[in-house]
Protein backbone atom coordinates (compact mmCIF):
# COMPACT_ATOMS: atom_id res chain seq x y z
CA UNK A 1 0.00 0.00 0.00
CA UNK A 2 2.84 2.22 0.61
CA UNK A 3 4.42 1.35 -2.48
CA UNK A 4 1.71 2.68 -4.21
CA UNK A 5 0.60 5.59 -2.35
CA UNK A 6 4.40 6.70 -3.00
CA UNK A 7 4.11 5.87 -6.93
CA UNK A 8 0.94 7.96 -6.99
CA UNK A 9 2.34 10.67 -5.32
CA UNK A 10 5.61 10.64 -7.66
CA UNK A 11 3.04 10.74 -10.50
CA UNK A 12 0.71 13.56 -9.08
CA UNK A 13 3.83 15.39 -8.21
CA UNK A 14 5.19 15.11 -11.85
CA UNK A 15 2.09 15.76 -13.84
CA UNK A 16 1.42 18.52 -11.56
CA UNK A 17 5.04 20.05 -12.06
CA UNK A 18 4.68 19.63 -16.20
CA UNK A 19 0.95 21.54 -15.80
CA UNK A 20 2.14 24.08 -14.08
CA UNK A 21 5.30 24.41 -16.16
CA UNK A 22 3.07 24.39 -19.47
CA UNK A 23 0.79 26.74 -18.01
CA UNK A 24 3.30 29.28 -17.03
CA UNK A 25 4.78 29.04 -20.56
CA UNK A 26 2.02 29.19 -22.64
CA UNK A 27 -0.58 32.17 -20.23
CA UNK A 28 2.80 33.08 -17.22
CA UNK A 29 2.74 36.73 -19.07
CA UNK A 30 -1.09 36.92 -19.47
CA UNK A 31 -1.89 35.89 -15.72
CA UNK A 32 1.01 38.56 -14.71
CA UNK A 33 -1.08 41.19 -16.70
CA UNK A 34 -4.33 40.89 -14.90
CA UNK A 35 -2.44 40.57 -11.91
CA UNK A 36 -1.25 43.71 -12.70
CA UNK A 37 -4.35 45.50 -13.87
CA UNK A 38 -5.87 44.72 -10.09
CA UNK A 39 -2.95 45.97 -8.38
CA UNK A 40 -2.69 48.81 -10.18
CA UNK A 41 -6.39 49.97 -9.09
CA UNK A 42 -6.03 48.56 -5.68
CA UNK A 43 -2.96 50.66 -5.28
CA UNK A 44 -4.63 53.40 -7.04
CA UNK A 45 -7.68 53.68 -4.55
CA UNK A 46 -4.94 52.96 -1.46
CA UNK A 47 -2.68 55.92 -2.62
CA UNK A 48 -6.18 58.57 -3.07
CA UNK A 49 -6.30 58.91 0.75
CA UNK A 50 -2.62 59.98 1.20
CA UNK A 51 -3.09 63.02 -0.63
CA UNK A 52 0.15 63.07 -2.74
CA UNK A 53 1.81 66.05 -3.91
CA UNK A 54 1.62 66.36 -8.23
CA UNK A 55 5.45 65.68 -8.12
CA UNK A 56 5.06 62.26 -5.71
CA UNK A 57 2.70 61.61 -8.38
CA UNK A 58 4.71 62.07 -11.29
CA UNK A 59 7.17 59.95 -9.68
CA UNK A 60 4.76 57.22 -8.85
CA UNK A 61 3.76 56.99 -13.07
CA UNK A 62 7.01 57.44 -14.03
CA UNK A 63 7.20 52.97 -14.60
CA UNK A 64 3.70 53.44 -16.89
CA UNK A 65 5.57 56.06 -18.35
CA UNK A 66 8.39 53.51 -19.54
CA UNK A 67 5.80 51.51 -21.06
CA UNK A 68 4.00 54.15 -23.20
CA UNK A 69 7.35 54.78 -24.44
CA UNK A 70 8.26 51.42 -25.25
CA UNK A 71 5.25 50.67 -27.07
CA UNK A 72 5.05 54.08 -29.13
CA UNK A 73 9.00 53.70 -29.98
CA UNK A 74 7.91 50.39 -31.84
CA UNK A 75 4.52 51.88 -33.57
CA UNK A 76 7.13 53.73 -36.93
CA UNK A 77 9.26 50.44 -37.59
CA UNK A 78 6.69 48.37 -37.52
CA UNK A 79 4.28 49.59 -39.66
CA UNK A 80 6.67 50.33 -42.19
CA UNK A 81 8.45 46.92 -42.35
CA UNK A 82 4.94 45.07 -42.12
CA UNK A 83 3.41 46.76 -44.77
CA UNK A 84 6.17 46.85 -47.18
CA UNK A 85 7.08 42.76 -46.23
CA UNK A 86 3.44 42.04 -46.75
CA UNK A 87 2.43 43.80 -49.83
CA UNK A 88 5.40 43.29 -51.94
CA UNK A 89 5.43 38.89 -51.58
CA UNK A 90 1.77 39.65 -52.91
CA UNK A 91 0.50 40.32 -56.84
CA UNK A 92 -1.17 43.34 -57.59
CA UNK A 93 -4.43 42.04 -58.13
CA UNK A 94 -4.01 39.66 -54.81
CA UNK A 95 -2.68 42.78 -52.86
CA UNK A 96 -6.16 44.90 -54.49
CA UNK A 97 -8.43 42.48 -53.53
CA UNK A 98 -7.16 42.37 -49.78
CA UNK A 99 -7.64 45.86 -49.22
CA UNK A 100 -11.23 46.48 -50.74
CA UNK A 101 -12.33 43.31 -48.73
CA UNK A 102 -10.34 44.85 -45.36
CA UNK A 103 -11.87 48.77 -45.98
CA UNK A 104 -15.18 47.56 -47.08
CA UNK A 105 -15.70 45.50 -43.57
CA UNK A 106 -13.99 47.93 -41.33
CA UNK A 107 -16.44 50.45 -42.76
CA UNK A 108 -19.41 48.29 -42.39
CA UNK A 109 -18.63 47.13 -38.81
CA UNK A 110 -18.02 50.73 -38.00
CA UNK A 111 -21.31 52.11 -39.14
CA UNK A 112 -23.03 48.86 -37.15
CA UNK A 113 -21.10 49.86 -34.12
CA UNK A 114 -23.19 53.13 -34.56
CA UNK A 115 -25.92 51.73 -35.07
CA UNK A 116 -25.70 49.95 -31.68
CA UNK A 117 -24.81 52.87 -29.85
CA UNK A 118 -27.76 54.92 -31.07
CA UNK A 119 -30.58 52.58 -30.39
CA UNK A 120 -29.63 51.92 -26.95
CA UNK A 121 -29.27 55.24 -25.87
CA UNK A 122 -32.92 55.86 -27.25
CA UNK A 123 -33.85 52.79 -25.37
CA UNK A 124 -31.90 53.73 -22.25
CA UNK A 125 -32.39 57.58 -22.15
CA UNK A 126 -29.25 58.47 -20.11
CA UNK A 127 -29.66 62.12 -20.42
CA UNK A 128 -33.61 62.19 -19.54
CA UNK A 129 -33.62 64.54 -15.97
CA UNK A 130 -30.30 65.09 -15.78
CA UNK A 131 -29.48 68.88 -15.08
CA UNK A 132 -27.63 70.75 -16.48
CA UNK A 133 -23.97 72.28 -15.02
CA UNK A 134 -23.14 76.03 -15.19
CA UNK A 135 -19.38 75.59 -15.74
CA UNK A 136 -18.77 75.34 -19.82
CA UNK A 137 -15.87 75.69 -21.95
CA UNK A 138 -14.96 79.19 -22.89
CA UNK A 139 -16.30 80.51 -26.42
CA UNK A 140 -13.40 79.74 -28.35
CA UNK A 141 -13.12 78.61 -32.22
CA UNK A 142 -14.86 75.93 -33.12
CA UNK A 143 -13.18 73.31 -35.64
CA UNK A 144 -15.77 72.24 -38.33
CA UNK A 145 -16.58 69.40 -40.26
CA UNK A 146 -15.13 71.00 -43.53
CA UNK A 147 -11.76 71.61 -41.65
CA UNK A 148 -11.66 68.10 -40.34
CA UNK A 149 -11.66 66.40 -43.80
CA UNK A 150 -9.41 68.89 -45.07
CA UNK A 151 -7.03 67.94 -42.37
CA UNK A 152 -7.53 63.89 -43.05
CA UNK A 153 -6.92 64.51 -46.94
CA UNK A 154 -3.90 66.57 -46.04
CA UNK A 155 -2.93 63.88 -43.45
CA UNK A 156 -3.18 61.19 -46.31
CA UNK A 157 -0.60 62.81 -48.43
CA UNK A 158 2.00 64.42 -46.00
CA UNK A 159 4.16 67.02 -47.49
CA UNK A 160 7.63 65.94 -45.39
CA UNK A 161 7.59 62.40 -44.44
CA UNK A 162 10.57 62.98 -41.69
CA UNK A 163 7.92 65.70 -40.51
CA UNK A 164 5.57 62.51 -40.38
CA UNK A 165 7.10 60.61 -38.13
CA UNK A 166 6.48 63.00 -35.27
CA UNK A 167 3.60 65.58 -35.79
CA UNK A 168 0.51 65.68 -38.08
CA UNK A 169 -0.87 68.75 -39.93
CA UNK A 170 -3.97 70.23 -37.99
CA UNK A 171 -5.70 73.43 -38.68
CA UNK A 172 -5.39 76.14 -36.52
CA UNK A 173 -8.08 78.75 -35.91
CA UNK A 174 -7.22 82.47 -34.98
CA UNK A 175 -9.57 85.33 -34.87
CA UNK A 176 -8.80 87.50 -38.24
CA UNK A 177 -10.81 90.77 -37.31
CA UNK A 178 -13.67 92.16 -35.35
CA UNK A 179 -16.94 93.73 -36.66
CA UNK A 180 -18.05 96.55 -34.15
CA UNK A 181 -22.02 97.14 -35.30
CA UNK A 182 -23.17 100.49 -34.78
CA UNK A 183 -26.36 101.65 -33.43
CA UNK A 184 -27.70 104.89 -34.12
CA UNK A 185 -31.45 104.84 -32.67
CA UNK A 186 -32.31 103.98 -29.19
CA UNK A 187 -32.77 100.32 -28.98
CA UNK A 188 -34.45 99.92 -25.57
CA UNK A 189 -36.58 102.50 -23.60
CA UNK A 190 -36.58 102.00 -19.80
CA UNK A 191 -39.17 103.88 -17.57
CA UNK A 192 -37.87 105.44 -13.94
CA UNK A 193 -39.95 106.18 -11.92
CA UNK A 194 -40.03 109.23 -9.68
CA UNK A 195 -39.66 109.68 -6.30
CA UNK A 196 -42.34 112.59 -6.02
CA UNK A 197 -44.79 110.90 -7.91
CA UNK A 198 -44.77 107.31 -7.94
CA UNK A 199 -47.31 107.16 -10.60
CA UNK A 200 -45.31 108.90 -12.63
CA UNK A 201 -41.88 108.24 -14.08
CA UNK A 202 -39.66 109.42 -16.83
CA UNK A 203 -38.25 107.94 -20.06
CA UNK A 204 -34.35 106.82 -20.42
CA UNK A 205 -33.27 105.70 -23.71
CA UNK A 206 -30.77 103.81 -24.03
CA UNK A 207 -28.06 102.67 -26.58
CA UNK A 208 -27.50 98.69 -26.50
CA UNK A 209 -24.55 97.98 -28.43
CA UNK A 210 -24.39 94.55 -29.24
CA UNK A 211 -21.38 92.07 -28.84
CA UNK A 212 -18.51 92.37 -31.56
CA UNK A 213 -18.57 89.12 -33.52
CA UNK A 214 -14.81 87.78 -34.28
CA UNK A 215 -14.16 85.99 -37.55
CA UNK A 216 -11.96 83.03 -37.35
CA UNK A 217 -9.25 82.07 -39.85
CA UNK A 218 -7.87 78.63 -40.45
CA UNK A 219 -4.45 78.73 -41.03
CA UNK A 220 -1.56 76.21 -41.32
CA UNK A 221 -0.77 74.35 -37.62
CA UNK A 222 0.54 70.68 -36.69
CA UNK A 223 -0.46 68.44 -33.75
CA UNK A 224 2.70 66.49 -32.10
CA UNK A 225 1.53 63.41 -33.01
CA UNK A 226 2.51 60.90 -35.37
CA UNK A 227 0.72 60.72 -38.94
CA UNK A 228 -0.31 57.20 -38.28
CA UNK A 229 -2.41 57.65 -41.93
CA UNK A 230 0.31 59.22 -44.00
CA UNK A 231 2.33 57.11 -42.87
CA UNK A 232 0.24 53.79 -43.59
CA UNK A 233 -0.41 54.75 -47.01
CA UNK A 234 3.22 55.44 -47.77
CA UNK A 235 4.56 52.71 -46.53
CA UNK A 236 1.43 50.65 -48.67
CA UNK A 237 2.15 52.23 -52.04
CA UNK A 238 5.97 51.47 -51.49
CA UNK A 239 5.12 47.73 -50.76
CA UNK A 240 2.89 47.26 -53.76
CA UNK A 241 5.77 49.08 -56.19
CA UNK A 242 8.83 47.14 -54.89
CA UNK A 243 6.66 43.78 -55.43
CA UNK A 244 6.65 45.35 -59.40
CA UNK A 245 9.91 45.36 -59.41
CA UNK A 246 11.06 41.84 -58.93
CA UNK A 247 14.45 41.36 -58.98
CA UNK A 248 15.61 44.95 -58.33
CA UNK A 249 13.29 45.70 -55.20
CA UNK A 250 15.07 42.27 -53.28
CA UNK A 251 17.43 43.90 -50.77
CA UNK A 252 15.13 46.51 -49.70
CA UNK A 253 12.43 44.00 -48.95
CA UNK A 254 15.45 42.12 -47.32
CA UNK A 255 16.11 44.97 -44.85
CA UNK A 256 12.84 45.58 -44.34
CA UNK A 257 12.17 41.78 -43.35
CA UNK A 258 15.22 42.04 -40.90
CA UNK A 259 13.76 45.46 -39.22
CA UNK A 260 10.39 43.42 -38.84
CA UNK A 261 12.49 40.57 -37.34
CA UNK A 262 14.04 42.47 -35.11
CA UNK A 263 11.34 44.67 -34.05
CA UNK A 264 9.14 41.15 -32.61
CA UNK A 265 12.29 39.71 -30.72
CA UNK A 266 12.58 43.40 -28.94
CA UNK A 267 8.85 43.09 -28.52
CA UNK A 268 9.55 39.36 -27.10
CA UNK A 269 11.79 40.33 -24.75
CA UNK A 270 10.09 43.74 -23.68
CA UNK A 271 6.97 42.20 -23.10
CA UNK A 272 8.21 41.00 -19.65
CA UNK A 273 8.26 44.52 -18.35
CA UNK A 274 4.77 45.23 -19.00
CA UNK A 275 2.76 43.71 -15.87
CA UNK A 276 5.47 46.11 -13.58
CA UNK A 277 4.84 49.23 -15.92
CA UNK A 278 0.75 48.40 -15.73
CA UNK A 279 0.35 48.41 -12.16
CA UNK A 280 1.66 52.50 -12.07
CA UNK A 281 0.54 53.23 -15.27
CA UNK A 282 -2.86 52.53 -13.72
CA UNK A 283 -2.23 53.53 -10.06
CA UNK A 284 -1.45 57.19 -11.83
CA UNK A 285 -4.57 57.45 -13.80
CA UNK A 286 -6.64 56.86 -10.38
CA UNK A 287 -4.80 59.43 -8.86
CA UNK A 288 -5.78 61.77 -11.30
CA UNK A 289 -9.35 61.60 -10.93
CA UNK A 290 -11.25 64.25 -8.82
CA UNK A 291 -14.35 62.65 -7.03
CA UNK A 292 -15.29 58.95 -8.29
CA UNK A 293 -18.10 58.71 -6.61
CA UNK A 294 -19.68 62.39 -7.77
CA UNK A 295 -19.10 61.45 -11.27
CA UNK A 296 -20.11 57.79 -10.93
CA UNK A 297 -23.29 59.54 -9.74
CA UNK A 298 -24.14 62.00 -12.74
CA UNK A 299 -22.74 59.98 -15.32
CA UNK A 300 -23.66 56.33 -14.26
CA UNK A 301 -26.30 55.64 -16.19
CA UNK A 302 -24.05 57.28 -19.57
CA UNK A 303 -21.19 54.81 -18.38
CA UNK A 304 -23.95 51.97 -18.83
CA UNK A 305 -25.44 52.81 -21.90
CA UNK A 306 -21.64 53.33 -23.57
CA UNK A 307 -20.32 49.90 -22.00
CA UNK A 308 -23.91 47.74 -22.94
CA UNK A 309 -23.10 48.93 -26.64
CA UNK A 310 -19.59 48.24 -26.57
CA UNK A 311 -20.35 44.64 -25.09
CA UNK A 312 -22.89 43.64 -27.64
CA UNK A 313 -20.34 44.88 -30.60
CA UNK A 314 -17.28 43.53 -29.33
CA UNK A 315 -18.58 40.30 -27.84
CA UNK A 316 -22.30 39.37 -29.73
CA UNK A 317 -21.67 40.76 -33.21
CA UNK A 318 -17.92 41.11 -33.72
CA UNK A 319 -17.81 36.80 -32.94
CA UNK A 320 -21.14 36.03 -34.77
CA UNK A 321 -19.22 37.91 -38.13
CA UNK A 322 -15.93 35.95 -37.08
CA UNK A 323 -18.16 32.53 -37.24
CA UNK A 324 -20.51 33.30 -40.30
CA UNK A 325 -17.60 34.29 -42.25
CA UNK A 326 -15.15 31.62 -41.32
CA UNK A 327 -17.07 28.65 -39.78
CA UNK A 328 -14.76 28.75 -36.59
CA UNK A 329 -14.90 29.11 -32.73
CA UNK A 330 -14.43 32.82 -32.29
CA UNK A 331 -13.95 32.56 -28.43
CA UNK A 332 -11.41 29.96 -29.12
CA UNK A 333 -9.46 32.60 -31.39
CA UNK A 334 -10.32 35.39 -29.15
CA UNK A 335 -8.63 33.43 -26.22
CA UNK A 336 -5.41 34.07 -28.05
CA UNK A 337 -5.93 37.66 -28.24
CA UNK A 338 -6.23 38.29 -23.96
CA UNK A 339 -2.52 39.67 -23.92
CA UNK A 340 -2.88 42.52 -26.53
CA UNK A 341 -6.62 43.10 -24.66
CA UNK A 342 -4.99 43.14 -20.97
CA UNK A 343 -2.71 46.21 -23.09
CA UNK A 344 -5.33 48.30 -24.53
CA UNK A 345 -6.95 48.12 -21.62
CA UNK A 346 -4.21 49.82 -19.72
CA UNK A 347 -2.47 51.67 -22.16
CA UNK A 348 -5.61 52.91 -23.96
CA UNK A 349 -4.16 53.65 -27.41
CA UNK A 350 -5.10 50.83 -29.96
CA UNK A 351 -1.55 52.30 -31.80
CA UNK A 352 0.17 51.42 -29.05
CA UNK A 353 -1.08 48.06 -28.50
CA UNK A 354 -0.11 47.42 -32.47
CA UNK A 355 3.22 45.38 -31.46
CA UNK A 356 1.38 43.06 -29.08
CA UNK A 357 -1.63 42.41 -31.30
CA UNK A 358 0.99 41.63 -34.11
CA UNK A 359 2.68 38.89 -31.68
CA UNK A 360 -0.36 37.62 -30.35
CA UNK A 361 -1.82 37.16 -33.74
CA UNK A 362 1.04 35.10 -35.53
CA UNK A 363 2.34 32.81 -32.60
CA UNK A 364 -1.37 32.13 -30.85
CA UNK A 365 -3.56 32.87 -33.79
CA UNK A 366 -1.33 31.50 -36.64
CA UNK A 367 -3.12 34.29 -38.76
CA UNK A 368 -0.70 34.19 -41.75
CA UNK A 369 2.09 36.55 -41.68
CA UNK A 370 1.34 38.41 -44.87
CA UNK A 371 -2.44 39.19 -43.87
CA UNK A 372 -1.26 40.66 -39.96
CA UNK A 373 1.11 42.87 -41.67
CA UNK A 374 -1.20 44.74 -43.91
CA UNK A 375 -4.54 44.18 -42.01
CA UNK A 376 -3.62 45.30 -38.22
CA UNK A 377 -1.73 48.45 -39.68
CA UNK A 378 -4.16 49.87 -41.41
CA UNK A 379 -7.07 48.73 -39.01
CA UNK A 380 -4.89 50.79 -36.01
CA UNK A 381 -5.47 53.89 -38.39
CA UNK A 382 -9.46 53.87 -39.59
CA UNK A 383 -11.12 50.64 -37.93
CA UNK A 384 -12.62 52.55 -34.65
CA UNK A 385 -15.84 50.96 -33.78
CA UNK A 386 -15.69 51.57 -30.22
CA UNK A 387 -14.67 55.47 -30.94
CA UNK A 388 -17.74 55.38 -33.28
CA UNK A 389 -20.08 53.86 -31.01
CA UNK A 390 -18.79 55.80 -28.06
CA UNK A 391 -19.21 59.69 -29.98
CA UNK A 392 -22.78 58.44 -31.41
CA UNK A 393 -24.00 57.65 -27.75
CA UNK A 394 -22.46 61.12 -26.32
CA UNK A 395 -23.78 63.02 -28.84
CA UNK A 396 -27.39 61.93 -28.16
CA UNK A 397 -26.86 62.13 -24.29
CA UNK A 398 -26.04 65.71 -24.73
CA UNK A 399 -28.75 66.26 -26.91
CA UNK A 400 -30.82 64.36 -24.27
CA UNK A 401 -29.45 66.37 -21.27
CA UNK A 402 -30.58 69.49 -23.23
CA UNK A 403 -33.70 68.55 -24.22
CA UNK A 404 -33.35 68.74 -27.78
CA UNK A 405 -35.50 66.12 -29.69
CA UNK A 406 -34.06 64.72 -32.54
CA UNK A 407 -35.40 63.70 -35.64
CA UNK A 408 -34.71 60.61 -38.20
CA UNK A 409 -32.76 62.96 -39.97
CA UNK A 410 -30.21 64.31 -37.34
CA UNK A 411 -30.03 60.38 -36.30
CA UNK A 412 -29.10 59.42 -39.79
CA UNK A 413 -26.51 62.40 -39.83
CA UNK A 414 -25.28 61.87 -36.73
CA UNK A 415 -24.42 57.91 -37.47
CA UNK A 416 -22.67 58.79 -40.45
CA UNK A 417 -20.81 61.65 -39.12
CA UNK A 418 -19.49 59.66 -36.35
CA UNK A 419 -18.45 56.37 -38.83
CA UNK A 420 -16.52 59.17 -40.84
CA UNK A 421 -15.07 60.77 -37.59
CA UNK A 422 -13.58 57.65 -36.02
CA UNK A 423 -11.94 56.98 -39.28
CA UNK A 424 -10.10 60.14 -38.39
CA UNK A 425 -9.37 59.40 -35.11
CA UNK A 426 -5.81 59.04 -34.32
CA UNK A 427 -5.33 55.63 -32.35
CA UNK A 428 -4.50 57.61 -28.77
CA UNK A 429 -5.84 58.02 -26.03
CA UNK A 430 -8.48 60.24 -25.74
CA UNK A 431 -8.83 61.38 -29.43
CA UNK A 432 -12.51 60.81 -29.74
CA UNK A 433 -13.32 63.86 -27.85
CA UNK A 434 -11.69 65.60 -30.59
CA UNK A 435 -13.51 64.23 -33.13
CA UNK A 436 -16.79 64.78 -30.74
CA UNK A 437 -16.95 68.50 -31.61
CA UNK A 438 -17.10 67.51 -35.11
CA UNK A 439 -20.39 65.13 -34.44
CA UNK A 440 -22.31 67.65 -32.14
CA UNK A 441 -21.70 70.66 -34.73
CA UNK A 442 -23.20 68.35 -37.39
CA UNK A 443 -26.47 68.18 -35.45
CA UNK A 444 -26.51 72.01 -34.20
CA UNK A 445 -25.62 70.82 -30.94
CA UNK A 446 -23.40 72.74 -28.57
CA UNK A 447 -19.44 71.83 -28.89
CA UNK A 448 -18.98 73.27 -25.24
CA UNK A 449 -20.77 70.61 -23.70
CA UNK A 450 -18.64 67.97 -24.39
CA UNK A 451 -17.27 68.91 -21.05
CA UNK A 452 -20.41 67.15 -19.68
CA UNK A 453 -18.21 63.38 -20.65
CA UNK A 454 -14.81 64.26 -19.98
CA UNK A 455 -14.60 62.83 -16.17
CA UNK A 456 -15.60 59.86 -17.17
CA UNK A 457 -13.67 59.86 -20.41
CA UNK A 458 -10.19 58.09 -19.30
CA UNK A 459 -12.40 55.07 -18.29
CA UNK A 460 -14.38 54.63 -21.42
CA UNK A 461 -11.43 55.21 -23.40
CA UNK A 462 -10.06 51.87 -22.39
CA UNK A 463 -12.90 49.57 -22.95
CA UNK A 464 -13.32 51.15 -26.48
CA UNK A 465 -9.65 50.70 -27.06
CA UNK A 466 -10.26 47.00 -26.13
CA UNK A 467 -13.01 47.19 -28.98
CA UNK A 468 -10.93 48.58 -31.63
CA UNK A 469 -8.31 45.84 -30.79
CA UNK A 470 -10.27 42.72 -30.57
CA UNK A 471 -12.02 44.34 -34.07
CA UNK A 472 -8.66 44.63 -35.69
CA UNK A 473 -7.77 41.15 -34.78
CA UNK A 474 -10.86 38.82 -35.82
CA UNK A 475 -10.47 41.38 -39.06
CA UNK A 476 -7.50 40.17 -40.04
CA UNK A 477 -8.56 36.25 -39.21
CA UNK A 478 -11.64 37.02 -41.56
CA UNK A 479 -9.67 38.31 -44.16
CA UNK A 480 -6.68 35.61 -43.92
CA UNK A 481 -9.85 32.89 -44.46
CA UNK A 482 -11.53 34.69 -47.32
CA UNK A 483 -8.37 35.83 -49.05
CA UNK A 484 -5.90 32.11 -48.55
CA UNK A 485 -6.13 31.41 -51.99
CA UNK A 486 -4.43 34.59 -53.27
CA UNK A 487 -1.45 34.14 -50.50
CA UNK A 488 1.53 32.35 -51.71
CA UNK A 489 2.01 28.76 -50.54
CA UNK A 490 5.54 29.39 -49.31
CA UNK A 491 4.34 32.48 -46.84
CA UNK A 492 0.89 30.92 -45.14
CA UNK A 493 1.91 30.35 -41.51
CA UNK A 494 2.45 26.97 -40.36
CA UNK A 495 4.47 23.95 -40.24
CA UNK A 496 6.43 23.18 -43.24
CA UNK A 497 8.98 19.96 -43.89
CA UNK A 498 11.50 21.85 -46.25
CA UNK A 499 14.77 19.86 -47.55
CA UNK A 500 18.06 21.95 -47.84
CA UNK A 501 20.54 20.68 -50.13
CA UNK A 502 24.03 22.33 -49.47
CA UNK A 503 27.05 22.94 -52.11
CA UNK A 504 29.29 23.58 -49.92
CA UNK A 505 30.05 24.02 -46.36
CA UNK A 506 28.15 22.41 -43.52
CA UNK A 507 24.48 20.72 -44.10
CA UNK A 508 21.56 22.61 -42.18
CA UNK A 509 19.00 21.45 -39.88
CA UNK A 510 16.27 19.83 -41.59
CA UNK A 511 12.98 19.57 -40.22
CA UNK A 512 9.75 21.29 -39.56
CA UNK A 513 9.85 25.33 -39.49
CA UNK A 514 7.60 27.89 -39.15
CA UNK A 515 8.88 30.06 -41.42
CA UNK A 516 9.84 28.56 -44.46
CA UNK A 517 12.57 31.27 -44.98
CA UNK A 518 14.40 31.09 -41.62
CA UNK A 519 15.95 27.36 -41.60
CA UNK A 520 18.66 26.89 -38.94
CA UNK A 521 22.36 26.42 -40.07
CA UNK A 522 24.03 25.32 -37.15
CA UNK A 523 23.29 27.07 -34.03
CA UNK A 524 22.04 30.21 -36.03
CA UNK A 525 19.27 31.02 -37.90
CA UNK A 526 19.75 31.75 -41.88
CA UNK A 527 17.33 33.61 -44.28
CA UNK A 528 16.87 31.47 -46.61
CA UNK A 529 15.26 32.27 -50.63
CA UNK A 530 16.01 30.17 -53.68
CA UNK A 531 19.80 30.20 -54.32
CA UNK A 532 20.17 32.82 -52.12
CA UNK A 533 24.18 33.00 -50.35
CA UNK A 534 24.40 32.14 -46.98
CA UNK A 535 28.07 32.62 -45.61
CA UNK A 536 30.39 30.84 -48.08
CA UNK A 537 27.44 28.11 -48.73
CA UNK A 538 25.03 28.09 -51.35
CA UNK A 539 21.79 27.30 -50.19
CA UNK A 540 18.39 25.32 -52.64
CA UNK A 541 15.19 25.02 -50.14
CA UNK A 542 12.54 23.00 -51.98
CA UNK A 543 9.32 21.89 -50.36
CA UNK A 544 9.95 18.09 -49.05
CA UNK A 545 6.42 17.39 -51.34
CA UNK A 546 8.71 18.15 -54.39
CA UNK A 547 11.73 16.39 -53.31
CA UNK A 548 13.33 13.34 -55.19
CA UNK A 549 15.44 10.50 -53.74
CA UNK A 550 18.12 12.16 -56.09
CA UNK A 551 18.24 15.45 -54.46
Amino acid sequence: MECIKGVLHRLFSINLRKWLKEYCRRNGLLTLSVFAVAAGFALGFTLRGMNLSTQARMYLSFPGELLMRILKMLILPLITSSLMTGLSAMDSKASSRMGLLTVTYYLWTTFIAVVVGIILVIIIQPGSGMEMEGSRLGGGPIMTSADALLDLIRNMVPSNLIEATFQQYKTDLIPERKIVPKTLDPSFVYVVPDERNPGDGRSVFLELTPAPEIIYKGVQGSSKQMNVLGIVIFSATMGLLLGRMGERGLPLVNVCQCINECVMKIINAAVWYFPFGIIFLIAGKILEIQDPSSVGKKLGMYTITVLAGLFVHGLILLPFFYLILTRKNPFSYIRGLLQALVIALATSSSSATLPITMKCLLENCHVDRQVARFVLPVGATINMDGTALYEAVAAIFIAQVNDYELDFGQLVTISITATAASIGAAGIPQAGLVTMVIVLTSVGLPPDDVTLIVAIDWVLDRFRTMINVLGDALAAGIIAHVCQKDIPAAEKVGKHSVTVTFLLGNPCRQGEYADPTQIEWGSNPCPLTPLRHCKTAALLAVPSSLHTPSG
